[in-house]
């Protein structure tokens, strides 16, 4: 299985960056120019702007990717095709080969417009998964609440994990 995890923003770079390093090999990281400001340079993470990079094409097989967080920016341009970076390219690519394909929109309240974006893209078949917290597992740290976060993320991308307390009645 290939994991594509991209971040847009800086933002919640290290939600992200976390996000990342607990899904399973083999996996690669893009990282959008805004949240390079942040990053520390690591194995498998393409420049945005590299859409020559494997992802941009369906034949290299990616079969899950995730933007954790997704700059509502980011989450306009896949909306409407716009195709102008590799995260955005990589997105249509899975939109276009029925792939899994996870954003994580992390600016609040939502406007009208981003409602609307996130409804075309849900009706393609997009999962819209913003980080929200749910207060059952009984998170009592930050790292907690992180786990809790990625670990529904992975649950609707179908990734097994153990990463937060289950709903027990």
């Amino acid at each position: 299985m290939k994991i594509l995890v991209a971040i847009t923003g800086a933002s919640g770079f290290s939600l992200g960056k976390k996000c990342f390093e607990l899904a399973p090999k083999e996996k690669y990281l893009i990282v959008s120019n805004n949240a390079k400001i942040v990053a520390n340079k690591e194995e498998n993470i393409f420049d945005s702007s590299d859409i020559s990079a494997p992802s941009a094409s369906g034949s290299f097989g990616i079969d899950i990717m995730m933007i954790t967080p997704c700059s509502m920016n980011t989450l306009a341009k896949i909306a409407n095709g716009i195709e102008d970076n590799l995260i955005t390219r990589s997105a249509a690519v899975m939109i276009k080969e029925r792939k899994t394909l996870l954003l994580a929109p992390r600016e609040m309240p939502f406007s009208a417009i981003h409602l609307e974006n996130m409804l075309k893209l849900s009706r393609l078949g997009v999962i819209i998964a913003p980080p929200i917290l749910g207060y059952y597992s009984n998170q009592q740290n930050l790292e907690d609440m992180e786990n809790f976060i990625i670990g529904k993320w992975f649950d609707l991308v179908g990734i097994e994990n153990n990463l937060y307390k289950r709903w027990n009645s």
